[in-house]
């Protein structure tokens, strides 16, 4: 059968934007350190950001059949809440196909940066991770419209 990438050669040049989102569970403690600015690894938020942009800039060359797209914007955001983090990426482009795979691939690497960067504070006594779970990612919104 094999894989094959999508033909988008006769399609008209579109404005396109997603809104992806999800969720990484931390600890209270945890909360409280990168609130405070108290994470070894350094800022949590500005890393977190800059994850998201660089992931979302190089979808094509993770998931193998996504085109390449010239990006016109990535923006992060990320909201603190009271039993983790909730990080929201909206991607904009002009082109022939979607960017939903974007924004879900810069969702997905934020959280990972945040778990990476925190992950000290959250092992158990075993090393383990019973509390810290990535949840609910998901597309937002999807917009197609016709390029100014």
């Amino acid at each position: 059968m094999g894989a094959f990438m999508v033909d988008v050669t006769d399609k008209v040049d579109m404005y396109r934007e997603a809104e992806a989102e999800g969720f990484i569970k931390l600890r209270p403690q945890t909360l409280k350190r990168i609130l405070e600015g108290n994470v070894e690894k350094g800022d949590v938020f500005s890393t977190t950001n800059i994850a998201a942009i660089l992931a979302a800039k190089r979808t094509s060359e993770l998931l193998p059949l996504c085109h390449p797209i010239p990006l016109t914007n990535v923006s992060v955001h990320i909201d603190v809440e009271n039993e983790g983090i909730r990080v929201r990426a909206s991607v904009k482009a002009v082109g022939k196909t979607g960017v939903e795979m974007e924004a879900l691939v810069a969702t997905t690497v934020a959280l990972l940066n945040i778990w990476d960067m925190v992950k000290k504070y959250e092992k158990d006594e075993n090393g383990q991770y019973p509390h810290t779970e990535i949840t609910g990612i998901k597309v937002r919104s999807k917009i197609k419209r016709e390029a100014r």
